[in-house]
Protein backbone atom coordinates (compact mmCIF):
# COMPACT_ATOMS: atom_id res chain seq x y z
CA UNK A 1 0.00 0.00 0.00
CA UNK A 2 1.43 3.66 -0.78
CA UNK A 3 -0.20 6.57 0.03
CA UNK A 4 1.64 9.85 -1.40
CA UNK A 5 2.23 12.45 1.33
CA UNK A 6 -0.30 14.75 2.77
CA UNK A 7 -2.30 15.74 -0.67
CA UNK A 8 0.04 17.05 -2.54
CA UNK A 9 -0.45 20.13 -5.23
CA UNK A 10 -0.52 18.96 -8.33
CA UNK A 11 -1.16 22.39 -10.35
CA UNK A 12 0.00 26.12 -10.00
CA UNK A 13 -2.24 28.88 -11.02
CA UNK A 14 -1.19 32.37 -12.50
CA UNK A 15 -2.50 35.76 -11.25
CA UNK A 16 -1.89 36.67 -14.95
CA UNK A 17 -4.24 33.62 -16.20
CA UNK A 18 -7.86 32.31 -15.21
CA UNK A 19 -7.63 30.23 -12.16
CA UNK A 20 -8.35 26.63 -13.11
CA UNK A 21 -9.48 23.88 -10.04
CA UNK A 22 -6.49 22.03 -8.40
CA UNK A 23 -6.75 18.36 -7.64
CA UNK A 24 -5.73 17.71 -3.66
CA UNK A 25 -7.98 15.38 -3.32
CA UNK A 26 -6.06 11.57 -1.53
CA UNK A 27 -5.60 10.01 -3.95
CA UNK A 28 -4.28 13.16 -6.21
CA UNK A 29 -4.70 11.43 -9.55
CA UNK A 30 -7.88 13.04 -11.16
CA UNK A 31 -8.26 11.42 -14.39
CA UNK A 32 -7.24 7.63 -14.96
CA UNK A 33 -8.37 4.75 -17.54
CA UNK A 34 -9.48 2.61 -14.88
CA UNK A 35 -12.28 5.58 -14.87
CA UNK A 36 -14.78 7.00 -16.97
CA UNK A 37 -15.95 10.56 -17.96
CA UNK A 38 -19.01 9.45 -15.82
CA UNK A 39 -17.42 9.12 -12.56
CA UNK A 40 -17.99 11.67 -9.90
CA UNK A 41 -14.39 13.47 -9.23
CA UNK A 42 -13.27 12.70 -5.63
CA UNK A 43 -14.01 15.35 -2.87
CA UNK A 44 -11.37 18.34 -3.21
CA UNK A 45 -9.14 21.09 -1.56
CA UNK A 46 -8.68 23.72 -4.43
CA UNK A 47 -7.45 27.05 -4.93
CA UNK A 48 -9.33 29.42 -6.50
CA UNK A 49 -8.97 33.22 -7.68
CA UNK A 50 -11.09 35.89 -8.24
CA UNK A 51 -12.08 39.39 -8.78
CA UNK A 52 -11.82 41.79 -11.54
CA UNK A 53 -10.59 44.73 -11.14
CA UNK A 54 -7.42 45.96 -8.91
CA UNK A 55 -7.70 43.07 -6.74
CA UNK A 56 -7.59 38.79 -7.05
CA UNK A 57 -9.44 37.62 -3.90
CA UNK A 58 -7.70 34.10 -3.03
CA UNK A 59 -10.14 31.90 -2.14
CA UNK A 60 -9.80 28.07 -0.57
CA UNK A 61 -12.85 25.47 -1.56
CA UNK A 62 -12.78 22.95 0.61
CA UNK A 63 -15.17 19.61 -0.21
CA UNK A 64 -14.07 17.48 2.73
CA UNK A 65 -16.83 17.01 5.63
CA UNK A 66 -14.08 18.12 8.21
CA UNK A 67 -11.38 20.16 8.43
CA UNK A 68 -8.40 20.98 6.35
CA UNK A 69 -5.51 22.94 7.11
CA UNK A 70 -4.00 25.06 3.85
CA UNK A 71 -0.73 26.67 2.92
CA UNK A 72 -0.49 29.27 0.37
CA UNK A 73 2.91 29.65 -0.90
CA UNK A 74 4.50 31.39 -3.24
CA UNK A 75 7.66 31.03 -5.52
CA UNK A 76 8.20 34.52 -5.49
CA UNK A 77 8.71 36.16 -2.15
CA UNK A 78 6.27 38.67 -1.04
CA UNK A 79 4.98 40.06 2.11
CA UNK A 80 2.11 38.14 3.63
CA UNK A 81 3.06 34.91 2.51
CA UNK A 82 2.99 31.69 3.42
CA UNK A 83 -0.62 32.28 3.74
CA UNK A 84 -1.48 29.20 6.45
CA UNK A 85 -4.86 28.81 8.09
CA UNK A 86 -7.34 25.70 9.17
CA UNK A 87 -10.26 25.70 7.44
CA UNK A 88 -13.52 24.14 8.62
CA UNK A 89 -15.79 21.79 6.39
CA UNK A 90 -17.39 22.03 3.12
CA UNK A 91 -16.98 25.34 2.67
CA UNK A 92 -15.45 28.28 0.40
CA UNK A 93 -13.21 30.79 2.62
CA UNK A 94 -11.52 33.37 1.66
CA UNK A 95 -7.84 33.80 2.55
CA UNK A 96 -6.33 37.12 1.29
CA UNK A 97 -5.79 39.46 -1.46
CA UNK A 98 -3.30 40.31 -4.44
CA UNK A 99 -3.19 42.67 -7.04
CA UNK A 100 -4.69 41.90 -9.76
CA UNK A 101 -1.38 42.89 -12.08
CA UNK A 102 1.10 41.12 -10.03
CA UNK A 103 2.10 37.98 -11.42
CA UNK A 104 2.77 35.40 -9.27
CA UNK A 105 2.44 31.48 -8.78
CA UNK A 106 0.92 30.33 -5.87
CA UNK A 107 1.08 27.08 -4.22
CA UNK A 108 -1.63 25.26 -1.97
CA UNK A 109 -0.88 22.26 -0.06
CA UNK A 110 -3.73 20.98 1.87
CA UNK A 111 -3.45 18.32 4.77
CA UNK A 112 -6.88 17.31 6.31
CA UNK A 113 -7.88 17.23 10.18
CA UNK A 114 -6.63 19.66 13.18
CA UNK A 115 -3.56 20.10 13.64
CA UNK A 116 -3.88 20.63 17.17
CA UNK A 117 -5.40 17.07 17.05
CA UNK A 118 -4.13 14.02 19.48
CA UNK A 119 -5.56 10.34 19.06
CA UNK A 120 -6.69 9.04 22.91
CA UNK A 121 -5.68 5.70 23.35
CA UNK A 122 -9.11 3.69 23.03
CA UNK A 123 -9.61 0.06 21.77
CA UNK A 124 -10.38 -0.08 17.88
CA UNK A 125 -12.95 -2.97 16.84
CA UNK A 126 -11.09 -5.24 14.08
CA UNK A 127 -12.68 -3.14 10.87
CA UNK A 128 -14.14 -6.64 8.88
CA UNK A 129 -17.02 -9.33 9.15
CA UNK A 130 -14.24 -12.17 9.29
CA UNK A 131 -14.17 -15.12 11.93
CA UNK A 132 -10.05 -15.03 11.73
CA UNK A 133 -7.78 -12.25 11.84
CA UNK A 134 -5.31 -12.67 8.96
CA UNK A 135 -2.05 -9.76 8.57
CA UNK A 136 -0.72 -9.71 5.23
CA UNK A 137 1.86 -6.26 6.31
CA UNK A 138 2.14 -5.15 9.72
CA UNK A 139 2.97 -1.90 11.28
CA UNK A 140 6.49 -1.10 9.82
CA UNK A 141 6.23 -3.24 7.60
CA UNK A 142 9.43 -2.92 4.86
CA UNK A 143 6.68 -3.62 1.51
CA UNK A 144 4.90 0.20 2.08
CA UNK A 145 4.81 0.95 5.21
CA UNK A 146 7.33 2.99 5.93
CA UNK A 147 6.27 6.76 5.81
CA UNK A 148 5.18 8.83 8.52
CA UNK A 149 1.59 8.58 6.97
CA UNK A 150 1.63 4.54 6.79
CA UNK A 151 4.02 3.15 9.69
CA UNK A 152 1.83 2.37 12.10
CA UNK A 153 -1.27 0.85 9.29
CA UNK A 154 -2.18 -2.63 9.57
CA UNK A 155 -2.69 -4.62 6.00
CA UNK A 156 -6.12 -7.23 6.91
CA UNK A 157 -5.68 -9.91 4.26
CA UNK A 158 -9.66 -10.93 3.35
CA UNK A 159 -11.44 -12.37 0.26
CA UNK A 160 -13.08 -10.08 -2.03
CA UNK A 161 -16.20 -9.02 -0.81
CA UNK A 162 -15.98 -9.12 3.01
CA UNK A 163 -17.33 -6.95 4.39
CA UNK A 164 -15.67 -3.68 6.21
CA UNK A 165 -16.88 -2.09 9.25
CA UNK A 166 -16.31 0.85 11.33
CA UNK A 167 -13.84 0.25 14.32
CA UNK A 168 -14.70 3.68 15.96
CA UNK A 169 -17.75 6.15 15.50
CA UNK A 170 -17.21 9.24 13.65
CA UNK A 171 -17.99 11.04 10.65
CA UNK A 172 -17.49 10.21 6.92
CA UNK A 173 -15.25 12.79 5.96
CA UNK A 174 -14.01 12.00 2.71
CA UNK A 175 -15.10 8.98 0.37
CA UNK A 176 -13.35 7.52 -3.29
CA UNK A 177 -15.35 5.19 -5.02
CA UNK A 178 -14.12 5.54 -8.82
CA UNK A 179 -11.63 2.61 -9.51
CA UNK A 180 -11.64 -1.13 -10.38
CA UNK A 181 -9.76 -3.52 -8.72
CA UNK A 182 -6.94 -3.17 -10.82
CA UNK A 183 -3.57 -4.07 -8.37
CA UNK A 184 -0.15 -2.40 -8.65
CA UNK A 185 -2.01 1.61 -9.81
CA UNK A 186 -0.39 3.81 -7.57
CA UNK A 187 -2.98 6.34 -5.85
CA UNK A 188 -5.88 4.07 -7.36
CA UNK A 189 -7.38 2.91 -4.59
CA UNK A 190 -10.88 3.38 -3.32
CA UNK A 191 -11.39 4.33 0.31
CA UNK A 192 -13.44 6.03 3.09
CA UNK A 193 -11.85 8.40 6.05
CA UNK A 194 -13.66 8.91 9.07
CA UNK A 195 -13.19 11.32 11.55
CA UNK A 196 -13.14 10.87 15.02
CA UNK A 197 -14.43 13.09 17.82
CA UNK A 198 -10.75 13.51 19.02
CA UNK A 199 -9.78 14.59 15.75
CA UNK A 200 -8.05 11.43 14.53
CA UNK A 201 -8.92 10.06 11.57
CA UNK A 202 -9.33 6.39 9.94
CA UNK A 203 -8.02 5.10 6.94
CA UNK A 204 -10.22 2.14 5.16
CA UNK A 205 -8.53 1.56 1.74
CA UNK A 206 -8.52 -0.90 -1.20
CA UNK A 207 -12.33 -0.93 -1.12
CA UNK A 208 -14.12 -2.90 -3.73
CA UNK A 209 -16.00 -0.28 -6.71
CA UNK A 210 -19.39 0.45 -6.16
CA UNK A 211 -19.28 -0.98 -2.42
CA UNK A 212 -19.80 2.00 -0.35
CA UNK A 213 -22.41 2.32 1.59
CA UNK A 214 -21.97 5.86 3.58
CA UNK A 215 -22.10 9.28 2.64
CA UNK A 216 -19.63 12.34 2.85
CA UNK A 217 -20.88 13.77 6.31
CA UNK A 218 -22.83 10.75 7.14
CA UNK A 219 -22.36 9.94 11.38
CA UNK A 220 -21.61 6.32 11.78
CA UNK A 221 -21.18 4.06 14.84
CA UNK A 222 -19.04 1.20 15.48
CA UNK A 223 -19.27 -1.97 13.82
CA UNK A 224 -21.74 -0.44 11.29
CA UNK A 225 -21.40 -1.65 7.18
CA UNK A 226 -18.84 0.79 5.31
CA UNK A 227 -18.23 -0.87 2.23
CA UNK A 228 -16.79 -4.05 1.16
CA UNK A 229 -13.33 -5.48 0.62
CA UNK A 230 -11.45 -5.25 -2.87
CA UNK A 231 -8.16 -5.20 -4.37
CA UNK A 232 -8.01 -1.73 -5.81
CA UNK A 233 -4.81 0.33 -5.93
CA UNK A 234 -1.12 -0.27 -4.74
CA UNK A 235 -1.96 -3.96 -4.13
CA UNK A 236 -0.52 -7.36 -4.20
CA UNK A 237 -3.67 -9.07 -3.04
CA UNK A 238 -7.28 -8.44 -1.84
CA UNK A 239 -6.91 -6.46 1.42
CA UNK A 240 -7.49 -4.41 3.80
CA UNK A 241 -5.04 -1.11 4.21
CA UNK A 242 -6.74 0.32 8.15
CA UNK A 243 -4.25 3.69 9.91
CA UNK A 244 -5.59 6.09 11.80
CA UNK A 245 -3.67 9.35 11.52
CA UNK A 246 -3.54 12.66 12.83
CA UNK A 247 -2.27 16.12 11.31
CA UNK A 248 1.18 17.02 13.16
CA UNK A 249 0.86 20.26 11.83
CA UNK A 250 1.00 20.38 7.43
CA UNK A 251 1.88 16.41 8.08
CA UNK A 252 -0.31 13.53 8.25
CA UNK A 253 0.87 11.12 10.46
CA UNK A 254 -0.42 7.37 11.41
CA UNK A 255 -0.33 6.33 15.01
CA UNK A 256 -0.37 3.16 16.85
CA UNK A 257 -3.74 1.64 17.81
CA UNK A 258 -5.02 -1.17 19.97
CA UNK A 259 -7.47 -3.90 18.05
CA UNK A 260 -10.15 -5.76 19.72
CA UNK A 261 -11.42 -8.62 17.91
CA UNK A 262 -13.40 -11.69 19.34
CA UNK A 263 -10.51 -13.15 21.21
CA UNK A 264 -8.96 -10.33 22.81
CA UNK A 265 -6.37 -7.43 22.23
CA UNK A 266 -4.38 -8.55 19.00
CA UNK A 267 -1.04 -8.60 19.24
CA UNK A 268 0.80 -6.88 16.19
CA UNK A 269 4.52 -7.60 15.40
CA UNK A 270 6.40 -4.74 14.41
CA UNK A 271 8.70 -6.38 12.57
CA UNK A 272 9.12 -7.28 8.47
CA UNK A 273 5.55 -8.24 7.37
CA UNK A 274 5.13 -10.21 3.98
CA UNK A 275 4.08 -7.99 0.46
Amino acid sequence: MSLRPVLLLLLAALLSQPAQAQWLSWPPKPTSPSTTPADPPAAAVRLRLAGHDTMREIWVDNDLSGPVEVRIDTQQRRNGFPLQQTLPGRGGYLLGYLPADTPVTLRLTAVPGLPAAHAQGVSYRFPLLLPQVRIGQAPEGRFSHVDVENRQAIDFAAPLGTPVIAARAGTVMQLEDRFGNTPGQLDEANFVRILHADGSMAIYAHLERGSIEVLPGQRVETGQVLARSGNSGYSSGPHLHFAVQVNRGMRLESVPVRIETASGELRLPRTTAQP
